[in-house]
């Protein structure tokens, strides 16, 4: 619940503050400023491209499209070291932030001592600016408290990231905790006598080719939500891949799992058709065997998830040695396809 009020608070923030950039940008233009009606559309570029703005913001071309709003607005501000009086001069005390927050660290920390020294031997030399001897200790501070900020930043990621176990694009278990906690169920299983099993759910990509990676990231929060409808309280869902899912069954039986991933597959079918994607899914089912690891059940349920797919997706397959040694060639173990 937390979580869900922090990004509200944050979109409406963002939409906001979208429309006083916009504004001032508009109002800028109107009174004969174009460098700074220019920095101000250019900073409401970034935000729109911003993941706070909307949820899909995260995909592509979003980011490559902020980042070139960022270096426009520098490039802005590298003009308005000549152009004078120097209309930016307050753009730049939010330019190490900017930088911290949409680059990679280390290319963030180039561009901002390279500005702090454009800064420090050009503002001494400005003409028509009063306070351009206050400027410089100003923005030298600004930088220390974007510094100091970022190191904060960096950690808090790193003391919650162990705290961090689903993905947050579909709510699924993060796929750093599989292989752990499919051990502790294979550990369970074993002791306790019952059975286990675990699917492997794929969407079939290669059946279609119009359809962007953007559209069919799109419908993967809504994915997520039906697969945590499908599973019990004690169940587990990961998301292993980009347009990959697995899912643990606890006291599951191979058939019963078979039927499961049944009416998950038809589904997940239903809710693609009804957002009009022409996208099929495959499971692929594994049952506990003795000798079973994490690792080997794991490969069990990819490869017959795989063997589904190679015999032409929408369907289910359940893992056979048989089929995989090719000494013998029973029939598949397979579910009814659509």
């Amino acid at each position: 619940m937390a979580q869900l009020a922090e990004n509200f608070l944050l979109s409406r923030l963002s939409r906001a503050g979208f429309v006083v950039l916009i504004a001032f940008s508009a109002l800028s233009a109107t009174l004969g400023e174009p460098l700074t009606a220019a920095a101000a559309a250019a900073a409401a570029g970034i935000v729109i491209c911003a993941q706070t703005f909307h949820s899909n913001r995260q995909q592509h071309p979003w980011p490559s499209v902020q980042r070139f709003f960022f270096v426009a607005l520098l490039l802005l501000m590298l003009t308005s070291f000549w152009t004078g009086p120097w209309a930016l001069s307050h753009w730049f005390y939010a330019l190490p932030l900017l930088a911290f927050a949409l680059l990679p660290l280390q290319l963030a920390m180039g561009i901002t001592l390279a500005m702090m020294l454009l800064a420090g031997l050009t503002i001494p030399l400005a003409t028509g600016l009063a306070d351009r001897h206050q400027m410089v200790s100003a923005f030298m501070l600004t930088t220390l408290l974007s510094g100091l900020l970022v190191f904060l930043r960096e950690y808090k990621n790193r003391q919650l990231a162990p705290l961090r176990r689903t993905d947050e694009l579909t709510q699924a278990a993060s796929r750093e905790y599989l292989s752990a906690d499919l051990h502790k169920e294979i550990q369970r299983s074993e002791r306790e006598g019952t059975d286990m099993s675990i699917i492997m759910i794929g969407l079939d990509t290669h059946l279609s080719d119009r359809n962007p990676d953007q559209d069919i990231r799109s419908i993967l929060p809504r994915i997520g939500r039906y697969l945590h409808s499908q599973i019990r309280d004690f169940d587990t869902y990961y998301r292993v891949a980009d347009l990959q899912f697995l899912v643990i069954l606890p006291g599951i039986a191979t058939h019963d799992a078979i039927k499961r991933s049944e009416i998950i597959r038809n589904g997940l079918g239903k809710l693609l058709e009804s957002h009009d994607m022409a996208l099929t899914v495959s499971t692929g089912v594994a049952g506990l065997n003795i000798g079973d690891d994490a690792d080997s059940l794991q490969q069990s349920a990819a490869n017959a998830l795989r063997r589904a797919q190679q015999q032409g997706g929408n369907r289910t397959q359940a893992y056979s040695a048989w089929n995989q040694t090719g000494s013998k060639t029973p029939p598949p173990a397979q579910g009814p396809t659509s």
